[in-house]
């Protein structure tokens, strides 16, 4: 019974396979940083509901111009009436409807760009799991090349055994391939190490326990970089980042206006009403008010605060001015690199591949009918294995700078 669950284990981790499409989409669902993004805009979207509040109203109640000597409060034996009265007040202020719009709009913006930043912390995010993801495929790739790599040694090693004991061979080259053998182990272990160390990365990416297992499709395609533009115009739409410097650039013009805005007078109503002691009877008071903040002794600190946001505004568009430069720069840089790095893969795959593994054959062949020594067929080899790594170097700095070039363009 154990056996059969042992077994039943097995066949599931080998059937958990996850391709990237897969990872983007568990990454931008399930990462911690989202979540706190998402409630962060609802937040703002939530204090922005209050902007068209009211003052809350001031109530007072007391007495009012009332005599300390307690016995003139009452009516006097001539028929005077008496001094003093008790008071009930009400005060509201009624707040200035363009300033309240002004205050709407400026709160309402704040969340525009908390959702852009979102989006830049997406494409961070998903750039990181492109490198996790395609340098575990040419971990893989490179493992597939040393399983080969094993059976040739093996091959090598039996066989000069073999042709030694019957004096059909020098044992020159034999402690060479025995080497090398060794030292496939330790590549072996290296790439083992490697590989786990980006599913851990991959699974904190998905926000999953780092030790859950799976294993990746190692399909994937190269980019077509010529037909992809990095013109500023471009950068300006693509870019989340950018995109939120020019939200924060039209909330500050906004914040702006609302300080502005202060500027203008706010009216009130106050009613009081009184009453009378000892005959006297009850009064009341209605007045306007009007609260006048462009007074030039009131206004200095609105100023000051609506003058630091112009500049403010224009430090975010230097800001805006210097990212999109050297965004442009570094994706100019990248398609060029990415168009030299593709031509060199492809003289490794059409030319240079194919001319090192038909000479590896041929002295193999000609090894096998005792006409070469093991010297020249491990020295065939070993150009073609060197040379197959460096194909699977090249291709990995090919794969890492599409995903740069991806980020700093923000191509989904």
């Amino acid at each position: 019974m154990g056996i059969v669950l042992l077994l039943g284990a097995v066949s599931l981790r080998a059937q958990t396979t996850m391709g990237l499409d897969s990872i983007l989409l568990v990454i931008g669902r399930s990462h911690p940083a989202l979540r706190s993004s998402d409630a962060l805009a609802r937040s703002l979207d939530e204090a922005a509901k209050g902007a068209r509040s009211w003052e809350a109203p001031t109530l007072g109640t007391g007495l009012w111009m009332t005599p300390y000597n307690v016995s003139l409060w009452k009516k006097q034996p001539d028929g005077t009436n008496g001094i003093g009265q008790y008071m009930i007040s009400a005060e509201q202020m009624i707040p200035n409807r363009r300033r309240q719009e002004a205050e709407e709009k400026y709160l309402g913006g704040l969340s525009a760009v908390e959702r852009e930043k979102k989006g830049a912390t997406v494409n961070e995010l998903y750039a990181a799991a492109r490198r996790a993801y395609f340098q575990w495929v040419i971990a893989k790739s490179r493992e597939a090349v040393l399983d080969e790599d094993g059976k040739l040694l093996d091959f090598m090693i039996q066989d000069a055994e073999l042709k030694y004991k019957n004096h059909l061979g020098k044992i020159g080259a034999y402690y060479k391939a025995k080497a090398a053998l060794g030292n496939l182990e330790k590549q072996r272990l290296a790439l083992a190490n490697d590989m786990d160390q980006q599913r851990i990365a991959l699974n904190a990416l998905m926000n999953r326990n780092k030790q859950t297992w799976f294993d990746i499709d190692t399909t994937f395609k190269l980019m077509e970089v010529e037909a992809i533009g990095a013109d500023s115009a471009g950068l300006l739409d693509s870019r989340s980042d950018i995109r939120a410097i020019t939200q924060e650039i039209r909330v500050t013009g906004l914040e702006q206006d609302a300080e502005r805005a202060k500027l203008r007078p706010e009216f009130g109503v106050q009613y009081d009403h009184m009453f009378g002691f000892g005959g006297t009877p009850m009064q009341f008071t209605l007045m306007g008010t009007v609260r006048l903040p462009m007074a030039a002794w009131s206004s200095v600190a609105t100023k000051a605060s609506a003058e630091s946001l112009k500049w403010k505004a224009l430090s975010l568009q230097a800001d805006r001015d210097a990212m999109v430069n050297e965004a442009t720069g570094a994706a100019y840089g990248l398609k060029r690199a990415i168009l030299s790095k593709q031509n060199q893969v492809l003289v490794l795959v059409e030319k240079v591949l194919p001319a090192l593994r038909k000479n590896f054959q041929t002295i193999q062949l000609a090894y096998e009918q005792n006409t070469e020594e093991l010297f020249a067929l491990y020295d065939a080899w070993e150009t073609l294995d060197n040379t197959q790594m460096e194909y699977w170097d090249a291709l990995e700095n090919l794969l890492l700078m599409q995903v740069e070039l991806k980020r700093v363009l923000e191509i989904k």
